[in-house]
Parts: C-alpha cells; structure tokens; sequence
C-alpha cells in the first residue's frame, strides 16, 4: 500500500473512531492539588501520583523535621530535595509502574496533627506536580483561587462534551474529515519515521514500524507493536505525547484496532491536537491498565 493511500486509510479510520476507541481529556499538567490536614479529624493517607523522571512537589504551610522524613524505597528516586517547608521528589528510571510507596513527614512545630502520611502511587506517565497540604485555616484568597480553579475546569469539561456530540454528528469518511476542517489542500501528510525513533531501554513491547501524520488540526503517531514472547495479550488504556520542554500535547484520542497477542503484530494510533502547530522532537510513552508493562518512543516528529 503506498504512502499517500495509507494516509487517506488513517484518516477515515480517525474520523470514524472504530472499534477499541478511546477518548483522552486534556493531558496537560493538572493544577495545583490542596490538601487540609484537620487537627481533630483521624489519621488518613493521602494518595499522590509519582512518575519517574517527573517532579512533585509539596508545599507545607508549617516548618517540618527536615531530619525525620520517611521515604519508602529511597533509593528509587534521583532527587529528595527537603526544605524548611518544601519536600520536592524527583523519582528515577527504576520506579515502576503499579509501586506503591510510603512517605511520612512531621512537622517542627509539634502542634496537631503532629505528621502527615501520603501514598506515592507510581503512574507509567503522569505526576501530581503540586502538593499544598494545610495545617490550619486557609486564606480566603486559597479557597478564591480554588474556585477560579474548579470553574475553568468546568468550562474544559463542558468544551470537551460539547466536542464529542460535536463528532457524533459528523458524517463519516471523507465526509468527516472535510466537515471537521481537518484537510487542506495538502489533505494528511505521512511520512515513516521508524529509523529515527529511539525506543527507550526495557520497552515491553517490540516496535516494528512508526509513522507520524499531520493534518490541518491535529498530528497522529501509528505504531505497530509486537509482543516478546509468551508474555499476556497487551492493550493500551492511556497516552502522552511530550515535548523536550516537558509541554505534552492535548491527546484527542487512543486507538487500537486489537488486543496486541503473541506472534501477532498490534496497530495503535494517537491522535493529538494540533492548534499550536507543534514542531520538534516529542517523546511518546503508551502504557496498560493496571500493569507495569508501557512503551517509550523518542524522537518523534511531525511532518
């Protein structure tokens, strides 16, 4: 099949959302996380999502020991930066997918509560990147600027829902994709980008080819996977598509025609808006359900 015919196949596959479709929400950093720890209220664990190479940080609002802070699996992370008030985590290469690990901070001061408990839950891709944990009672400016928080939130929500009925009642085929405004007159642009890709070390799958595309709004990556022997039937559940700067584009949607098994090569698809014309090298990480097992493909780029 050439080139130019197999872009038209991607596109129609694309706009019609076939079978295994996923939809993603925005898969832009999330905002600031608060946390209140009630001096009367009983102990509680909090559960905060870790990612390797990723950093989370947390912002206290009272001095801590900086000498009696726990950390499970130290030696799992590349940076444990304490602070008089700040605890900064910078998780390595050999936190995997699905740990969980335990941090315990007490405060200086010796007031109630006296510490603070969190469960580090490890994200193939994805962090809490702040953490501010309250002690006492909060400023109105705080609880102000959670509400501005809450309703921009809202409003993305609402655009997202308005997008997909939106989709919904587009045609599909060719039909869709000109109604949605995704061609041009240079239609979709392909281009095969398997010798430039760099799949990451310990990758859990097999990558055969890669392609990249551009249309008039949005870019996509096919990847053809295949699995290592006599491992389980792999589906992929999520996907990021970030750039050296760390910036990841808004994800519209995950495909996979089927379940990856063994001795059969898998197809999957990410589509990513394109409102920002993005340009460069983007790193692209895909990972399963409930599993350890992701892929990572640098140096990807962009017709």
């Amino acid at each position: 099949m050439s080139s130019s015919s197999f872009a038209v196949l991607l596109g129609l596959v694309l706009a019609s959302g076939a079978s295994v479709a996923q939809s993603e929400a925005d898969t832009s950093p999330p905002g600031v996380r608060r946390i209140e720890l009630a001096p009367d209220a009983l102990p509680s664990t909090h559960e905060i999502a870790i990612s390797a190479q990723l950093s989370t940080t947390f912002l206290f609002d009272s001095d801590l020991k900086r000498d009696a802070v726990e950390l499970e699996g130290r030696d799992r992370f590349s940076l444990v930066d304490v602070g008089q008030a700040t605890l900064r985590l910078v998780p390595s290469a050999r936190l995997n997918a699905g740990e969980r690990l335990r941090l315990v901070v007490r405060f200086r001061d010796g007031s109630a509560p006296v510490s603070a408990s969190f469960l580090l839950q490890a994200h193939p891709a994805k962090a809490d990147p702040l953490i501010e944990v309250y002690r006492g009672i909060r400023t109105i400016e705080t609880y102000q600027q959670e509400t501005r928080e809450s309703r921009a939130e809202l409003m993305r929500c609402q655009s997202e829902v308005a997008r997909l009925v939106a989709e919904q009642a587009t045609p599909g085929g060719l039909a869709g994709l000109v109604s949605s405004g995704a061609l041009n007159e240079q239609g979709v642009v392909g281009q095969l980008v398997t010798k430039d890709v760099t799949p990451a070390t310990g990758n859990a799958l097999e990558t055969a080819f890669v392609k990249s595309y551009r249309s008039a709004k949005g870019v996509a990556v096919e990847v053809r996977l295949k699995l290592k022997g006599g491992a389980l039937p792999w589906v992929a559940k999520g996907a990021t598509l970030r750039g050296k700067a760390g910036a990841e584009l808004k994800v519209l949607r995950l495909w996979q025609q089927l379940p990856v098994s063994t001795g059969e090569f898998g197809i999957v698809v990410v589509e990513a808006d394109a409102s920002t014309a993005p340009q460069g090298v983007f790193s692209l990480k895909l990972w399963e359900e409930d599993g350890p097992r992701t892929i990572t493909l640098g140096n990807v780029r962009f017709p």
